[in-house]
This record gives C-alpha cells, sequence and structure tokens, in this order.
C-alpha cells in the first residue's frame, strides 16, 4: 500500500446514445480522454453504461418489452471484442485505470458486468453481478464468486460491485477481506426519484466506513429527451428522474468533494491515501477488529459453468473392495464422520 501518496481520480455521470449502436462507446472513450486531461488516474462509469442500463424493464410490462429487450441484445458487449480492444487502447493510451459497467452477452444471455482495465490496457477483472434486482431478473442472468475478487492496478487494490449488490454485507466483506484500497461502486441513476438518490449516499458512505477505503461511485444521466422515448406515458416518466449520486467518499465516510446529482458532468478528486491507515489503525473489520474464530466467511470462488467434462484417461480407478487401500478409504471416512458429530451444536 502507497500510504503517502495521492491518487486523482474521477467519477462520470453523464447519458448514454440510446439511439446509435456504438454511440455510448464514442462517449466512454471521450470521456476518457477528458478525464486523463485532468490528470486522473482512474475513470469510473456507471452500472451498464454500454450500450445503456435496460431502463425500459423499470417503467414497462415484460409483455411489453420484447422488442427493447432483442434490441439490448443486439448492441450487448462481447468480452473480449470490439468494445474491450476499444476501451483497453484507450486505458493505454492515457495511461488511467478504467473501471466500465457493460451489458455483456455470453451466446444466448445478458449479464451486468463491470469491467477493470489497467493502466497498461490489460483487461484485469470482468465480474458479474451476482444477484440482478427486481426487474433486472427479466434481463440479466446470475453472475458467480469467481467475480467477488479485488485486483491489483497502478493506482492500487480496487474491488466492484453493482447497485444493491451493496446491500449484500457478505459479498461487501468479501472484497474488504482482500484488502480493498479504493472500492468503485455503479448505480443506473436518473430512477425512482430522490430517495434513491439519498439512499446510495448513506449505502457508499457507510461501506466506506466499515471497509476503510475510499468509493468512487458513478451514477448514470437521462435527458428530458430521452426519458420521453423510453416511455410516453407521462406518470411512468416520473420514474425515470432522480436518484443520481455520483460521488467520491473517504475512509472516514465523508465527501471529498461535492457530489454530482444534477446534469452530466465529469467529478474530480485527490485521493490522500494515508487516510486508509489513519481509519484503520483505530478500525479494520478485517485484521484487528475481527473476531474469525466468532465469525467468518466462507466464499465459493468457483466459476459457475453449465458443464463439466471428465477425461476417462485422467480419471483414476477406485481400490478394490477389501484392498487395504479400500480399508484405508473407510477408515478415513469414518473419521471424517466423528469429527462431523464433534462439530456439531449441541441440542
Amino acid at each position: 500500500m502507497a500510504e503517502k501518496t495521492s491518487i486523482r481520480v474521477a467519477a462520470v455521470q453523464i447519458a448514454p446514445d440510446l439511439e446509435q449502436p456504438g454511440g455510448t462507446v464514442s462517449k466512454v472513450i471521450g470521456a476518457i480522454a477528458e478525464a486523463a486531461e485532468k490528470a486522473a488516474r482512474l475513470v469510473v462509469f456507471p452500472e451498464t453504461f454500454v450500450p445503456w442500463y435496460p431502463y425500459f424493464s423499470f417503467v414497462h410490462p415484460p409483455v411489453l418489452t420484447g422488442a427493447e429487450h432483442i434490441r439490448l441484445y443486439d448492441n450487448a458487449v462481447a468480452v473480449p471484442g470490439p468494445v474491450t480492444e476499444a476501451v483497453a487502447t484507450a486505458a493505454r493510451r492515457h495511461g488511467v485505470v478504467v473501471v466500465l459497467g457493460v451489458n455483456e452477452r455470453d451466446h444466448g444471455s445478458l449479464y451486468n458486468a463491470q469491467l477493470i482495465f489497467d493502466a497498461d490496457g490489460r483487461l484485469l477483472l470482468k465480474r458479474r453481478k451476482i444477484t440482478p434486482t427486481f426487474h433486472e431478473r427479466m434481463i440479466w442472468g446470475q453472475g458467480d464468486g469467481a467475480g467477488l475478487a479485488v485486483v491489483d492496478t497502478a493506482v492500487g487494490r480496487i474491488g466492484a460491485l453493482a447497485c444493491w449488490e451493496h446491500y449484500n454485507p457478505l459479498a461487501r466483506y468479501a472484497l474488504m477481506a482482500q484488502h480493498e484500497e479504493i472500492h468503485v461502486a455503479q448505480f443506473p441513476g436518473s430512477m425512482v426519484g430522490p430517495i434513491f438518490a439519498d439512499q446510495i449516499e448513506v449505502t457508499i458512505r457507510h461501506h466506506a466506513l466499515e471497509s476503510g477505503c475510499f468509493v468512487v461511485n458513478a451514477t448514470g444521466w437521462l435527458t428530458e429527451e430521452q426519458i420521453a422515448r423510453i416511455s410516453p406515458d407521462e406518470k411512468l416518466r416520473r420514474a425515470l428522474h432522480g436518484g443520481c449520486m455520483t460521488a467520491i467518499v473517504s475512509p472516514e465516510g465523508a465527501h471529498v468533494v461535492p457530489p454530482l446529482t444534477q446534469g452530466e458532468g465529469i467529478l474530480v478528486a485527490d485521493l490522500d491515501m494515508g487516510l486508509i491507515v489513519k481509519r484503520k489503525r483505530m478500525m479494520d473489520s478485517v485484521g484487528h477488529y475481527a473476531r474469525p474464530e466468532l465469525l467468518h466467511l466462507v466464499l465459493n470462488d468457483r466459476p459457475a459453468r453449465a458443464m463439466e467434462t471428465w477425461s476417462a484417461s485422467a480419471s483414476v480407478a477406485s481400490p478394490p473392495i477389501g484392498s487395504a487401500s479400500d480399508e484405508a478409504d473407510h477408515a478415513d471416512r469414518a473419521a471424517d464422520q466423528r469429527v462431523a458429530v464433534l462439530r456439531s451444536p449441541a441440542r
């Protein structure tokens, strides 16, 4: 951990391009360049920003969303693919770390994915939202524990979660236990109303305090014209306002700079990395303030696959019944069962 360094970061709140294929990617490339001009070394974009967040699924019943859902499929991101190559090139050209939310297409399914590119353009992590929220379950599949990982980057150790994953305390703890220094949060923005922005603020400030890390959060933005395009119904359009809280929070739970809650813009702040130790010397929730002998997390980090293949040539034959090896295996299983009984809680 570079305790005495200062790192400039940027959180981007801009509108996607809901019309042109590739339009949002062009906005991403432009925002990376603009943030780099401001000397930012980390640039964070909103949840599933490319090609766009599926706002249609929030305000329309499933029976009316087929065409828009298929259009999202048609414009979703293959990882790796042309979109990831374009973003990697921009990250490498400007020497910045980029965290981007995308709709990932994997054959017949879509996923809410977060991509972390290092400053040399390498894709360090692709993770999928483990549980899509409410209406999102009609759009995306589920992620797995393999994505609950913290990666070393040019600006420090970064972990990421999307939206209501922050209401899963065990998911947050999995990243805390891996000693994230900068936590990236992403929310859709332009939804639900002012109460959503208030909830986001409480959530990210609490995580900063509990984890003892910085939080860089980006939310999206919709223009009035885009909202009208998503729904002609005035009552439904009301649900596509507010909910923006692009913010940068210190390990002490304070805003480093005032948050951006309206309009488009790039929030920039300098992170004093020494504040991490200042917080953790008082409260390290995965170190001196933890009690792992009482409470600890078990994470299944194996990628979930629809099929696993086993090669017959690689399989090991079972020992003959009654052989010495078979008797040893039987004794081992009996010992395991006795240990399990001893560990069972008293009734």
